[in-house]
């Protein structure tokens, strides 16, 4: 395929201002460089103003979906329940919407959950249960365990013998659990530096001692009565909850707890736990995207695809993973129903499945409709936080110069102006649904808001719930994501697929390649 090596430059329709974009590196530059404030010109975009910052509806959606459904766990009935809700959304506003198989997964359900220290002295402990978990018969009381610190074949006997029947503490300890920037702001330089060498001594013998544990037999093989890790996101009271690896308990503790747990157990305090943990394992159940769609008048076998994932993890109710890009697409999509009734292009929306357990979902529909890959005009994807959109890369489509400037160019400055566009794009963010049409040669845009604070504190953690969305950016997410669908299906030309060289180079050194499409994992199986 033709690769681009020349500079391109574009002119901005409204706007008597040249940009020079290269396509080794990548230009950079306001989403919308005119004066341009609301009202504008367009009355499909005045309308769209209208219905979704005035009229939105984001903090009732909002309310339902995360405070009313929760967390939406592949597998469970969360997710189902948030499709059945997202069904019965897209029924009410009159817009064609369905549910699409796709493969099946591991049924489970939690219930209650409750860790707590009977000695050394009494106290309930934060945690969480690790997805797809064993649960308790009951309550179970226990010593904890450190892991061995020796492979010696008669010291690893005799732990194996001793950690029957107890909790294993299965990670590192953190030395302290304040925020790194926090601690650079105000702490010695070699206080900060003498915590990091501490971490790391810890991580790397924490990995030792939990790799003689897997060398000696799996958890459940040891016979033990749990495992207790804790995944510190490394700001305040926040961890990452991930999943089981063995068919006994599995919790994640906070950072707090843990280290008090670690610390009682090296001083001979050996902690005596209780753990009760209701959970089912349901065997394998069918998994689903919903899509909804309307119908192009003109070009109806051309597409516009606006998507998110549904899914979340469990331990919080996903708000901005990926509660507030679904609700950015559900919203776009009523948004577009009023405003936009009868679009150029079809308008889609894919809501998918398991995106956390490898881009199953998406990847699934990409594999299944070569139709809608083959004709897409362009995909936006929302995958991150709060906060409103600060960036859209053109993921190395030499042509995303020509399309992506003039979509944004009608939009109000008060949106537009505090968007950068990324042209050619670097593809510099391949951890999303948007990869799953790239990597197929097909233009999907990530519509990205800030991370440094997501990854922090809410991405994949125990605190990504509503009271963390800024709802003033959440509606004028949705109604520049409508906004953009409605450009690109009003576009006269077709988005073509000219590849640009990537800027950069990978870990070994050499010139960045666009990366094939894998097969979706389809099962737990």
């Amino acid at each position: 395929m033709k690769r681009i090596s020349s500079t391109t430059r574009v002119r901005l329709a409204a706007a008597p201002l040249l940009f020079a974009l290269t396509a080794i590196g990548s230009g950079v530059f306001p989403g919308s460089v005119h004066a341009q404030t609301y009202p504008v010109d367009d009355p499909v975009i005045n309308a769209m103003w209208e219905t979704g910052v005035i009229h939105s509806r984001v903090e009732e959606l909002a309310h339902e979906l995360l405070d009313v459904i929760g967390p939406r766990l592949t597998g469970t009935e969360g997710l189902a329940r948030a499709q059945d809700w997202l069904l019965s959304r897209y029924d009410e506003w009159g817009i064609e919407a369905h549910r699409e198989a796709y493969g099946s997964w591991q049924g489970w359900e939690q219930g209650l959950l409750h860790v707590d220290m009977l000695t050394p002295r009494r106290t309930s402990l934060e945690a969480k249960l690790l997805a797809w978990s064993a649960g308790t018969d009951g309550p179970v009381r226990a010593d904890v365990v450190l892991p061995p610190t020796s492979s010696d074949p008669d010291s690893l006997a005799s732990w194996t013998a001793a950690a029957r029947g107890k909790f294993l503490l299965a990670s590192a300890p953190e030395p302290m659990c304040r925020a790194a920037q926090e601690l650079e702001a105000n702490a010695r330089q070699e206080t900060v530096d003498a915590l990091a060498e501490e971490r790391l001594a810890l991580r790397r013998q924490w990995g030792e001692r939990m790799g003689i544990v897997r060398e000696a037999r799996s958890p459940a093989g040891l016979e033990l009565a749990g495992v207790i890790t804790s995944r510190w996101s490394g700001g305040w009271g926040v961890n990452k909850v991930f999943s089981a690896g063995s068919d006994v308990v599995e919790v994640d503790v906070s950072c707090e707890d843990y280290g008090l747990l670690v610390r009682l157990a090296e001083s001979g305090h050996t902690p005596h736990l209780q753990i009760m943990a209701e959970a089912e394992r349901r065997g394998t159940v069918e998994q689903f995207n919903v899509i909804g769609q309307i119908t192009g008048t003109e070009l109806p076998n051309e597409y516009v695809l606006l998507h998110a994932h549904l899914d979340s993890w469990h331990a919080a109710t996903g708000a901005t993973d990926n509660g507030t890009g679904t609700l950015v697409m559900l919203e776009a999509m009523r948004i577009l129903r009023e405003t936009y009734p009868e679009p150029r292009r079809t308008i889609l929306v894919g809501h998918w499945g398991a995106e956390e357990q490898g881009l199953i979902g998406s990847g699934s529909f990409r594999e299944d409709h070569p139709d809608v890959v083959d004709g897409l005009q362009a995909a936006f994807n929302q995958d991150n936080g709060t906060w409103r959109f600060e960036k859209i890369d053109g993921q190395g489509f030499a042509d995303a110069a020509n399309h992506l400037p003039r979509w944004m160019n009608p939009v109000p400055t008060e949106m537009a102006s505090r968007v950068l566009l990324e042209l050619p794009g670097p593809q510099a963010n391949a951890g999303s649904d948007h990869t799953s049409f790239v990597c197929a040669g097909a233009p999907s845009f990530r519509l990205q808001s800030p991370y440094d604070e997501y990854r922090q504190y809410t991405w994949h953690t125990n605190r990504d719930t509503y009271d963390k969305i800024v709802f003033d950016d959440l509606k004028e997410n949705a109604t520049l994501a409508a906004m953009l669908a409605y450009g690109a299906s009003e576009d006269p030309n077709r988005f073509g697929r000219e590849q640009a060289n990537l800027p950069g180079a990978d870990r070994m050194g050499n010139a960045r390649t666009w990366g094939p499409c894998r097969a979706p994992r389809r099962s737990m199986n």
